[in-house]
């Protein structure tokens, strides 16, 4: 770096966390004083990427302030910094307090394109902001296009030609309505309502979010509770929208709902039975009478302990499950046929985070191991290598596999489609949860793109435009 160089430098101190490292207190703060004014701008940020980008699980907002406060008391120069900025009052904060002059913010951009512009207009509440999943992450890693659970359009912009902020105009006067204010449910209704259609929006119980408002109660992801918060702020603001709590509806409810469409979005429900990925049929040897799914336990039941928790899942559930129970205060063994605990989660930035968390709470850990017998109070494990198998107390099972659909009120509008389509019912349609289990993400996107290709017929015939190289002579 020399400062006859022609164009702008900008130096980026990785700060290593650790003693082995270029720690903040030392030599990087020796280091910074040192080029001082040298560099135009100075972006810092701290370890790698999992630290650089860190899950809301692991960390809140600005949680960098720390290691990269000293920055601006040394260098006259502009200071850029991460650190989970998601909402404009940290932001501002920082800027103020004088901790940093410019606010690097990649995944809140992913989530909200038009943040800076939803800031400058003081539309505070129309921002949505990155729930810190990592999903945006975890496309990168797996190398497949970027998604992201607040934003559906992203990567669609040009694939579907979606504008992250405006809806094609409805083409009918069809009343819609919307069964289950999940995810799913509640982005469609979100915007058929932008789009102008009529919407009901009917929840059975009476809290909207679906599963977003039971897994944000799990240890780290209140953060997550954004996805139902952002939309029922919306929703709120659409006169065309009538949301209706405590209204379970059987098909014949439907059929006299005096509709045009009907949106089924009723989610899913976690297995009993343990088949997933290793057991593709039900072990024969399970005391069903003390089994669990994450579903009774985040509707608070209480069980007998020690517990194993048996996760052929793979994403942060099985984790979650074992923090929140050895809170309660029980004995909590965690078996996984895979070499890691919630090893997906090493797409998402975390596996390593959740697996020193889980050892530091005293969670037993059983690698490469499946549950293949609970009886007696014993869960017999084994090897998925050798076939070896131990037997380990256990009071309870709780089951961390698959989920299924919740199909029954598709079946049985179904049964009677002669009857709805006298009612004038034009389409039944599933999605969300209850078309296929999957991630939040997911469910947003099966939502909107419901609502955002309702009655918009495709372009040339494919759902989206596709890139085709062209074949000629290439320069050199």
């Amino acid at each position: 770096v020399g400062a006859t160089c022609a164009v702008p430098v900008r130096i980026c101190i990785d700060e290593l966390v650790g003693p082995n490292g270029l720690c903040a207190e030392d030599e990087g703060r020796d280091v910074i004083e040192m080029l001082s004014d040298l560099p135009d701008l100075w972006d810092v940020t701290v370890g790698d990427w999992s630290n650089d980008s860190r899950p809301s699980r692991f960390g809140g907002e600005g949680v960098h302030e720390q290691y990269v406060a000293h920055v601006k008391g040394v260098t006259g120069k502009p200071v850029v910094g991460v650190g989970r900025f998601t909402s404009p009052d940290t932001m501002v904060s920082q800027v103020r307090r004088g901790v940093l002059d410019m606010i690097g913010a990649a995944r809140p951009s992913i989530a909200d394109p038009f943040l800076p512009k939803k800031i400058e207009e003081g539309r505070i509440d129309d921002i949505r902001e990155c729930i810190g999943c990592n999903i945006c992450a975890a496309s990168d890693n797996t190398y497949t296009p970027i998604r992201c659970t607040q934003n559906p359009t992203m990567s669609e912009e040009w694939r579907r030609n979606w504008h992250p902020e405006r809806v094609p105009s409805h083409e009918s006067k069809d009343r819609i309505l919307v069964i289950g204010a999940g995810p799913a449910g509640l982005e469609c209704a979100m915007t058929l309502g932008k789009r102008g259609y009529e919407v009901g929006l009917a929840e059975a119980t009476t809290e909207l979010g679906g599963r977003v408002a039971r897994e944000a109660k799990l240890p780290g992801l209140s953060a997550w509770g954004r996805v139902r918060d952002y939309r029922i702020g919306q929703l709120h603001q659409l006169p065309n929208v009538g949301i209706f709590l405590d209204s379970k509806m059987s098909a014949q409810d439907i059929v006299e709902a005096e509709v045009d469409r009907i949106v089924l979005a009723v989610g899913s429900l976690w297995r009993q039975d343990g088949v997933a990925r290793y057991h593709r049929v039900q072990p024969q040897t399970l005391d069903e009478t003390r089994i669990v799914t994450p579903d009774d336990i985040m509707a608070g039941a209480q069980i007998e302990g020690p517990v194993v928790i048996y996760d052929d899942d793979h994403y942060y559930m099985g984790g979650a499950m074992a923090e929140m129970l050895t809170q309660r205060g029980l004995d909590v063994t965690l078996v996984t046929p895979a070499p890691l605990v919630s090893s997906w989660t090493v797409n998402t930035l975390e596996q390593s985070k959740i697996q020193s968390r889980l050892l530091e709470l005293g969670v037993s850990i059983r690698a490469n191991e499946a549950l293949v017998a609970f009886r007696e109070q014993k869960a017999e494990l084994a090897c998925v290598f050798t076939g070896r198998r131990q037997k380990v107390p256990a009071g309870s099972a709780l089951m961390v596999t698959s989920r299924l659909a919740r199909t029954d009120l598709q079946q049985d509008l179904l049964s009677s489609a002669a009857l709805w389509k006298e009612a004038g019912i034009k389409s039944v349609t599933s999605i969300g949860d209850c078309l296929a289990p999957g991630t939040i993400a997911q469910a947003v996107f099966g939502g909107h793109r419901y609502a955002r290709e309702f009655e918009v017929p495709p372009s040339e015939n494919v759902p989206f435009q596709r890139e085709i190289a062209a074949l000629g002579d290439w320069p050199g």
